[in-house]
């Protein structure tokens, strides 16, 4: 099971979220202090310092870590395709905010030595995803092991099993604190999914974080996507006087993979001429309205 077509194309928010995750994990690991990051209830309340917070959710603790975290940051970027990526930059922003306050609150509630440090790293941000991907990725196969059955999105599962029990207790705690966050921005609490940057704002982050994604996205079978659901898009889908081709089962499955319906990607491909850009457009559009 994959995220849709390889790469970071139209995914420039997630493409800088790993760069600084592993950039943090790799200088503090090399300066022998990712081990003493994640939070602890000694140090919010004798040595409380804000860069700590904030190291402790980019940063993860252990090279094992990293690499379970990386790969199911890097396959979520899926949802940054799907619902544009101002409205990832909410999801992302209040899922980190929010775990860490669960965090928080549970460790002055619990007072607990054996809780003595939380493991590090955006466990916040990679657990939260696993709420919409849950109920929003439509398992496409199934198979078999071993007379035990498994769809494609097993793999994910177990990732993300993998990376929960990583640190036992210690990290369990902020995989919790995660999906709760994750649940609550599903649920639409405060009404945060209709929550938008303003214009101005999600321009100056599009330029800053997609320039590179969009001079080199001109051969990429989604290069011609906005980055924001909500940004009018220019191209007409009015209909060809041609006959249009069968639809493609590849080009289906590219946009099941991204969490769209497949009888939706279905329409989509057909009122697009069997265009996958515009099919994209077209299913982006629907969903911000």
């Amino acid at each position: 099971m994959n995220g849709g077509p390889s790469g970071f194309h139209n995914a420039p928010v997630t493409r800088a979220f790993l760069l600084v995750s592993a950039v943090l994990t790799i200088v503090f690991g090399v300066q022998g202090r990712s081990l003493r990051l994640g939070l602890s209830y000694q140090n919010l309340s004798e040595n409380f310092h804000i860069w700590r917070i904030c190291a402790s959710v980019f940063a993860f603790s252990s090279t094992p870590e990293l690499i379970f975290g990386l790969c199911l940051l890097y396959y979520f970027r899926v949802f940054e395709r799907q619902i544009g990526s101002n409205k990832y930059t909410v999801f992302l922003l209040f899922s980190l905010i929010v775990s860490s306050l669960f965090e928080i609150l549970a460790m002055v509630l619990l007072k607990d030595s054996t809780l003595s440090l939380l493991a590090s790293g955006p466990y916040g941000l990679i657990f939260a995803s696993f709420v919409p991907f849950y109920f929003n990725i439509p398992v496409t196969s199934w198979f078999r092991i071993f007379s035990l059955h498994f769809s494609d999105k097993s793999f994910i599962y177990m990732a993300g099993l993998q990376l929960l029990l990583s640190s036992w207790i210690w990290s369990i705690l902020p995989g919790i604190c995660g999906l709760l966050a994750g649940s609550l921005y599903y649920m639409n609490a405060f009404g945060i999914r209709s929550i938008k940057f303003p214009e101005s704002v999600a321009s100056f982050f599009s330029r800053s974080l997609a320039s590179s994604s969009r001079t080199s996205s001109s051969g990429n079978i989604l290069g011609n996507i906005s980055p924001y659901a909500g940004r009018p898009v220019q191209r007409s889908y009015q209909s060809t006087t041609h006959i249009p081709a069968p639809l493609s089962e590849a080009s289906i499955a590219t946009l099941v993979s991204m969490g769209f319906d497949s009888n939706a990607a279905r329409q989509a491909l057909m009122r697009a001429g069997n265009d996958i850009n515009v099919a994209t457009n077209i299913l982006l559009e629907a969903q911000s309205r």
